[in-house]
C-alpha cells in the first residue's frame, strides 16, 4: 500500500488531502462500450453489453524434452506424443478432466514463432496459439496453460501425525502406509508431509526413519533405510531402500562425489537422466526468468556450537566450501507480492535451495524464517489490489468458500515453509539390480513393451497449507 499527500491553500490555510493507492501500476482507464437493447419480461430496454470471458494467469511449462519420456510407455506410435498427454503427463497428480475441460474451453496455448492464427498475450511478450488436444508436440516446445487447471480440492480434514511412541501403533502404522506412493523389490517412496522429522535423535521417537523400519518392512524381515533427507519443515517426495544392495546404489546415486561410470550403458543413461523438482513459493520475484544458480556452500556454527547455519561462500581459500548448483525457473508472474518457482538442484546440501533462494536469489521462500526472517518483517500479506500481468485488469486474491486460511496458507499469520519436493526421476533398480551384481561387461538387450521402463518417474501432491495458496493465489480478476 502507498502514500501520496498533497497540499492545496485556500484563504491561508492548507488543506492535506492524502490519497491511497493499492499498487504502484496506475490502473488503466475503464473502456466505456455502447450500450445494447436487451429484453427482460418482454420489456425492451438499454443495457451494458455482456462481459467476455475475463482473462486467466498463465502458467509455463517446461520445453517439451522430446521422446521418450522418463516413465512413460507410449501407446501407439512411440514417436509421437499428443499436446493434452504432455500437460497429463507433467500434472500426473492432478484431475484428467479438469485438464480436458481446459481444452475443449481452448485455454491451452503454445509458443509459435509467426502463424495466420498468432497472437500475442499481454504481459507474455510471446507469440502463442491455440493447441488442440491431439496435436502432436515438436521437440522445444513450450505450452501455456491457466493456473486453475492445477488447482485442486481441500479436505477440510488435515492429517496430523499422532504422537510417536518407542515402538509403533496401529494408527501410526497405518499414517504411514498411506503416505506409500509406490513399492517394489527394491524400494519404497513416500509423500513426506510437513512437520514430520526425517532422521531423529533420541528424544524424537516419530521420526520417519524410526516408523518406516517399524510399520514398512511388509513381508521383509528388516525395514526400508532412508537413501536422502528432507527437512523437516518441507514436503515431497522421499525415498527408502528396502534392501543393502538397493540402499548402496541410490545413496550412490545421490551422492555429491564423481561418480564413476559402469560398464551397463543403460544404467549409465539412466542414472544421468536422474532428477528432483521442487515447487517453491518465493516472496519476491527473480530479475530472469529462469537461469543456473552457481553460489558455493559454507556452513558456520552459532551458540557455542549449539546451532549451525549455511551461508552462501565468500570464496576464500581459508573458508571450506562446497559447490552447489540448482536450475530455477518462474512458473507465473508475480502475485501479491509472491511468485511460484520450480526448481531443480544438481547438487544435494543441506538447505541448498533455501539458501539460494534467500541469499543468491534475493527471494526467500515463505514459511523460512531462518533465512528470511527480515523480508518476512517487512512482507505484507494483506490481500490488495493489484494489476494482472496479462490483461492490464485489477484482481485481488480470492478467499474460497469453506477454506480456513489459517492452516499454514500464504494468508496465514504464520505461514508454513512453501517448499515441496514434488517430481522425482530415476532408474529402475529392481530390474538393474541382477545387471549391476553381475557385473558383466556388456548389456545391450533389445527392449520390448513387456519389459519395465528403465526409469521411474513419481510426482507427489502438495501438501494442504501449498495447495490453499496455490487456489488463493489463482487470481480472481475485480
Amino acid at each position: 500500500m502507498v502514500g501520496c499527500t498533497t497540499m492545496g491553500k485556500r484563504n491561508g490555510l492548507y488543506n492535506v488531502i492524502a490519497a491511497r493507492f493499492y499498487s504502484r501500476i496506475a490502473p488503466p482507464p475503464p473502456a466505456y462500450a455502447q450500450p445494447v437493447i436487451r429484453v427482460t419480461n418482454n420489456v425492451a430496454h438499454l443495457g451494458s453489453p455482456k462481459e467476455g470471458p475475463k482473462p486467466r494467469q498463465l502458467l509455463s511449462l517446461p520445453p517439451f524434452p522430446g521422446l521418450p519420456l522418463p516413465g512413460k510407455n507410449l501407446l501407439g506410435d512411440p514417436r509421437r506424443l499428443t499436446a493434452i498427454s504432455w500437460v497429463k503427463y507433467y500434472f500426473n497428480d492432478m484431475s484428467g478432466e479438469n485438464i480436458e475441460s481446459h481444452f475443449k474451453k481452448g485455454l491451452v496455448y503454445v509458443e509459435c514463432q509467426s502463424s495466420c492464427d498468432s497472437f500475442e498475450i499481454k504481459g507474455l511478450g510471446k507469440l502463442v496459439r491455440k493447441i488442440k488436444p491431439h496435436d502432436a508436440m515438436e521437440e522445444g516446445a513450450r505450452i501455456h496453460v491457466p493456473v486453475s487447471i492445477a488447482e485442486s480440492r481441500i479436505s477440510k480434514r488435515f492429517d496430523t501425525i499422532p504422537s510417536g511412541t518407542l515402538y509403533p501403533n496401529a494408527d501410526e502404522i497405518d499414517y504411514l502406509q498411506r503416505l506409500v506412493k509406490f513399492k517394489d523389490a527394491a524400494l519404497i517412496v513416500l509423500n513426506k508431509p510437513p512437520k514430520l522429522p526425517v532422521q531423529g535423535n533420541m528424544p524424537v521417537h516419530n521420526s520417519m526413519d524410526a516408523l518406516a523400519a517399524a510399520a514398512l518392512s511388509y513381508d521383509y524381515d528388516e525395514g526400508p533405510k532412508l537413501v536422502h533427507r528432507l527437512d523437516r519443515e518441507s514436503s515431497g517426495l522421499i525415498l527408502l531402500g528396502r534392501t543393502e544392495e538397493s540402499v548402496s546404489h541410490l545413496q550412490w546415486l545421490f551422492s555429491n562425489l564423481n561418480k564413476a561410470k559402469s560398464r551397463c550403458k543403460a544404467w549409465n543413461d539412466a542414472c544421468e537422466a536422474t532428477y528432483q523438482r521442487y515447487w517453491a513459493l518465493v516472496i519476491g520475484s527473480p530479475k530472469e526468468k529462469e537461469g543456473l544458480i552457481c553460489a558455493p556452500l559454507s556452513k558456520v556454527l552459532l551458540d557455542d556450537g549449539k546451532t549451525e547455519r549455511i551461508i552462501l561462500s565468500g570464496g576464500s581459500v581459508f573458508e571450506p566450501s562446497q559447490e552447489a548448483i540448482t536450475e530455477y525457473r518462474v512458473l507465473g508472474p508475480m502475485i501479491n507480492g509472491c511468485s511460484w518457482l520450480e526448481l531443480r538442484p544438481l547438487t544435494s546440501w543441506k538447505h541448498q535451495l533455501r539458501v539460494h533462494c534467500a541469499e543468491a536469489l534475493g527471494t526467500p521462500i515463505v514459511g523460512d524464517y531462518k533465512y528470511g526472517w527480515f523480508v518476512h518483517k517487512r512482507w505484507r500479506q494483506m490481500p490488495r489490489v493489484d494489476i494482472e500481468p496479462t490483461s492490464g485488469k485489477p484482481y485481488k486474491l480470492r478467499r474460497p468458500d469453506g477454506i480456513d486460511v489459517q492452516k499454514g496458507s500464504v494468508m496465514s499469520k504464520v505461514p508454513l515453509l512453501h517448499l515441496h519436493c514434488r517430481e522425482l526421476v530415476l532408474p529402475n533398480i529392481a530390474k538393474f539390480m541382477n545387471v549391476l551384481n553381475q557385473r558383466s561387461e556388456s548389456h545391450h538387450r533389445p527392449t520390448t513393451t513387456s519389459e519395465p521402463s528403465d526409469l521411474l518417474r513419481f510426482v507427489g501432491a502438495m501438501p494442504n497449507h501449498m495447495k490453499i495458496s496455490w487456489n488463493l493465489m489463482s487470481s480472481c480478476l475485480v
